[in-house]
């Protein structure tokens, strides 16, 4: 697809430090079609914490004047931010006063999205909704987009944030948009209720940092710890992750080194796994120096809690760890099925614990061959390429030859 016109808004801005699908689709999508990514507009209270935010900076100083609105990326990517701050509107009750307000916002937001758009000479979009219920749920009116398309990546309907709303609107957004994109089986079953037009395009992943043929340093902080060393990269999200299993485990085996590599929750920061002599904890780390901690691990996890979020939710890490060769433990889910011939997939503490004492082992060269060439089939080049099979096939027939 190419010389089409795209508008992104979402759930997460441009300048976000960790890994976004949006962004990367984005930029994907405009190598060859020109792309207008707009952060969300930010209300009251976002506006105030992002103040000290490195990544809410630069909108803060659009608000106040300060910075154009409008980033030129490359000749075909621009970026917007809204220079207005708009209503806080979730913790109204569900029903008309929400629906009033958030309509309030809606409406401010598109107006100027679609007055820029022209200035931009965009013609025939095609919008890019990435999990915005709320912030996008008019923009099919107020925007008149040519082709609406909805990307649902994340079941958010069991989320505090989301549960007040998102159960009501978000089937009505499904129903309203003319194309649903997913990024696994279970979130696009459930979006086909709602919209025939519902379809599992995979996931992509930027994998150009993980080149297990490439010389990394271990970091000192891991180079310290004894091996073999079993480890998670991430956020500690008690919403995601076993921390009872977490524990079980390393408990069990106190030859093993367990090492978890994020900012954790207010959950794993009272858990009784800081309790544990062979278990460390090494805070945040840069985006850009994951490679290298990743190098230091002899065994990859993904321990992750089965519940609404994480049965159908896409684990780019897992993609990340084989990108390295390493071998994976993790949690079946529905869709870790994707990697059940590449990981060891469990369902209790004892198979992980077998799981982890078989993966120790695992050092053939042609399994971390298949692993690596696994994980890179999953790149955004492929991932938009289904995106744009898909928009092809519903577009309005006059449009299909261009």
């Amino acid at each position: 697809m190419k010389g089409k016109d795209f508008i992104f808004t979402g759930l997460q801005s441009w300048d976000i430090p960790i890994g976004s699908n949006a962004v990367d689709i984005a930029r994907e999508i405009a190598r060859d079609n020109r792309v207008l990514y707009v952060n969300g507009a930010v209300d009251m209270m976002t506006f105030l914490r992002s103040r000290n935010d490195p990544s809410g900076t630069h909108r803060v100083d659009v608000v106040r004047k300060r910075k154009s609105p409008l980033r030129r990326i490359s000749d075909s990517l621009y970026v917007l931010d809204l220079p207005f701050i708009t209503w806080s509107v979730n913790e109204f009750p569900d029903g008309s006063i929400f629906d009033y307000f958030n309509r309030r916002n809606n409406i401010r937001t598109f107006r100027y999205i679609k007055n820029i758009a022209a200035e931009l000479n965009f013609r025939d979009i095609i919008h890019f909704i990435d999990n915005d219920i709320y912030r996008s749920f008019y923009s099919k009116e107020i925007l008149n987009p040519f082709f609406s398309v909805y990307y649902r990546r994340d079941n958010l309907l069991p989320l505090g944030y989301w549960k007040h709303h998102a159960g009501r609107l978000e089937p009505m957004l499904i129903s309203k948009s003319d194309l649903i994109v997913c990024n696994s089986p279970q979130l696009a079953d459930f979006a086909r209720q709602f919209n025939p037009k519902s379809y599992d395009v995979g996931q992509g992943v930027d994998l150009t940092a993980y080149d297990p043929f490439r010389e990394i340093p271990q970091p000192p902080d891991l180079s310290a710890i004894n091996e073999p060393r079993i480890g998670y990269i991430g956020d500690i999200n008690s919403a995601r992750l076993d921390a009872d299993l977490l524990y079980n485990l390393a408990k069990s085996r106190p030859d093993y080194s367990f090492v978890m590599v994020g900012g954790e929750d207010r959950t794993f920061e009272k858990h009784a796994l800081h309790s544990l002599k062979n278990v460390y904890f090494t805070g945040r780390i840069p985006k850009s120096r994951v490679p290298e901690y990743m190098t230091a691990l002899n065994v990859c996890l993904n321990p992750q809690v089965l519940n609404e979020i994480t049965n159908g939710n896409y684990p780019r890490k897992v993609d990340e760890y084989l990108a390295m060769g390493k071998p994976v433990v993790a949690t079946r889910t529905a869709t870790m099925e994707l990697f059940r011939d590449h990981c060891h997939l469990c369902s209790s503490l004892d198979e992980y614990r077998e799981a982890v004492d078989n993966a120790i082992r695992e050092t053939d060269p042609e399994q971390i061959k298949s692993r690596i060439l696994f994980a890179r089939s999953h790149s955004w080049q492929n991932n938009v390429q289904q995106i744009y099979r898909y928009i092809s096939e519903n577009l309005p027939k006059h449009t299909k030859k261009q």
